[in-house]
């Protein structure tokens, strides 16, 4: 089998890494079939020690059908965006999901010239890719604004306790992890160092093990006094921006937020603080008085209210010169006065704004999301304080998608806030993708993550990312819970990347090591 995959060539030799990396990508949620990377990765690898020397363009070209095939599966649920406006935007949809992949696969076709370029075989093939590839993943989440969806470490949320192992290296060390083992039978079946491939293979059950203990140590204890409600209005997008659904989307969720529950029977009498998810209500509800006065009567002194919303600044304007839009969370207190604003400083490529517009415009390319002026990125992640809680660090939508520069530096929150409306994706595998990767976030941080989600999926996660209540996709309801006290800050939340970094440094180290005794004993 070996010689006959070295031996492909053509459209044959990419067709099929093209096809492993879409069976890969299955290892995502919420299919979560993880073990599939423990034969697409040797299989890859198979073809990629096979080429010669001088394949250079071949090596790029196994790593960028490999990724391609990867992220067009991983990101088909972006394609469901367009279907809200089919006549005006669905020709894009190829462009946009098929662009998207392409670009994103070039980070792994790198991985693969960079191991090929080494000269590594064996033990060190497996080794370098896998240390090479979370260097290209770790650069995928940051360079030109930053995309790291789908790294292959956000498997870890279907592998049980092993996902604990990211509150020590992050999801994208975890990628390194991961690669690693996946690839350790090609090390097997060449019996290269089968003493170290062994070792690699107990890091498996040793974090497994660690997972365990971490989680069998594990309390839930809440936050004295603070009593949350989420209300998720499961509204469809394409009711959302109906001029004629302004008033009856408001009344819903004033009814919601004061409604009579099991734990609530006295409704928002008992409530210290309503939840409702991004750009709730589709119009400026911080410049409505119609509105402060409602919310005045609902809130009545005690509750605070924390929503997602449009605002608009009017001494600012974007760089085409239009009014300044921000993406915000915005929090009011019991008499409807404004005390904090947080505004999304991590806008969405092709949804907020067009990337290279000065070239894409022209062709007919327009963003997702359209509104009376130009969205602008807020400064940079900052602690709130909330009325009655603790710090909080705030994440509007995919900003839950990036594990570095999440929180504030200077101050570490206590819990963390993300307002999301996945309700552009539908029932596509988007919005499990979504909650996937803010779980890792409260894993990693050692932090509790609350969720309102217009359509779903709403939760409230402790420290270690177990849901403590859920509200399912597309259904209507609230959650009426505590908030989760926090842990002290995680290995991963104290030293970030450079945990990344100690893993790649020994791993590449390692490899060359290897390969050089195996160039010599040749």
């Amino acid at each position: 089998m070996i010689r006959v995959l070295q031996g492909l060539r053509g459209w044959k030799r990419y067709g099929l890494a093209i096809l492993l990396g879409a069976i890969a990508a299955l290892s995502m949620p919420p299919l979560n079939l993880w073990p599939l990377l423990f034969v697409t990765i040797p299989l890859f690898l198979v073809m990629l020690e096979g080429l010669t020397k001088a394949s250079y363009r071949a090596a790029f070209g196994l790593g960028w059908g490999l990724g391609f095939g990867y992220f067009v599966v991983a990101f088909h649920w972006i394609g469901f965006a367009f279907l809200v406006d089919a006549e005006t935007y669905l020709w894009m949809m190829p462009f946009m999901v098929g662009g998207l992949a392409a670009c994103m696969a070039i980070y792994w076709g790198l991985a693969a010239l960079a191991v090929h370029l080494m000269g590594l075989r064996g033990v060190s093939l497996v080794i370098g890719f896998a240390a090479l590839l979370a260097i290209m993943e770790n650069l995928r989440g940051r360079l030109f604004t930053g995309f790291p969806w789908a790294a292959p470490g956000l498997a870890a949320d279907g592998m049980g306790a092993l996902a604990q192992g990211t509150s020590l290296v992050g999801m994208t060390g975890f990628t390194l992890l991961l690669v690693l083992w996946a690839g350790l039978p090609l090390a097997l079946a060449r019996r290269q160092k089968p003493a170290i491939a062994a070792m690699i293979l107990l890091l498996l059950p040793a974090l497994y093990g660690y997972g365990t203990w971490r989680l069998s140590m594990a309390a839930v204890t809440l936050v004295p006094g603070v009593a949350l409600r989420i209300v998720q209005p499961n509204i469809s997008q394409d009711d959302k921006w109906r001029s004629d659904n302004t008033r009856p989307i408001f009344d819903k969720y004033l009814s919601m937020s004061a409604a009579a529950s099991a734990v609530h029977p006295n409704g928002i009498a008992s409530i210290t603080h309503v939840i409702w998810p991004e750009s709730a209500v589709p119009f400026l509800i911080d410049q409505s008085d119609v509105a402060k006065r409602e919310l005045t009567g609902l809130l009545a002194g005690k509750a605070s209210l924390i929503t997602g919303a449009i605002r608009r600044d009017d001494a600012m304007t974007g760089p085409d010169g239009e009014t300044a839009i921000h993406n915000s969370i915005i929090t009011f207190d019991g008499m409807a006065n404004v005390v904090s604003r947080y505004d999304k400083w991590r806008l969405v490529p092709g949804g907020e704004f067009l990337p290279f517009e000065w070239l894409l415009e022209p062709l007919g390319f327009r963003r997702v999301v359209t509104v009376p002026g130009s969205f602008v990125a807020g400064p940079g992640p900052v602690s709130l304080a909330v009325p009655g809680a603790p710090l909080a660090g705030m994440l509007v939508c995919y900003e839950a998608i990036f594990p570095h520069e999440l929180v504030d530096p200077k101050q570490r929150p206590a819990w963390l806030l993300n307002v999301t409306n996945d309700g552009w994706f539908g029932s596509s595998t988007g919005p499990y993708q979504h909650l996937a990767q803010a779980r890792l976030r409260a894993i990693e941080q050692g932090l509790p993550l609350v969720r309102a989600a217009n359509t779903g999926i709403s939760v409230v996660f402790d420290p270690y990312g177990r849901a403590l209540q859920v509200l399912p996709l597309g259904v209507e309801g609230v959650i009426d819970s505590g908030l989760p006290s926090a842990l002290p800050a995680t290995v991963y939340g104290r030293f970030g990347d450079y945990m990344l970094l100690g893993l790649v440094l020994f791993s590449l180290a390692g490899a060359l090591a290897f390969q050089v005794q195996s160039v010599r004993h040749e």
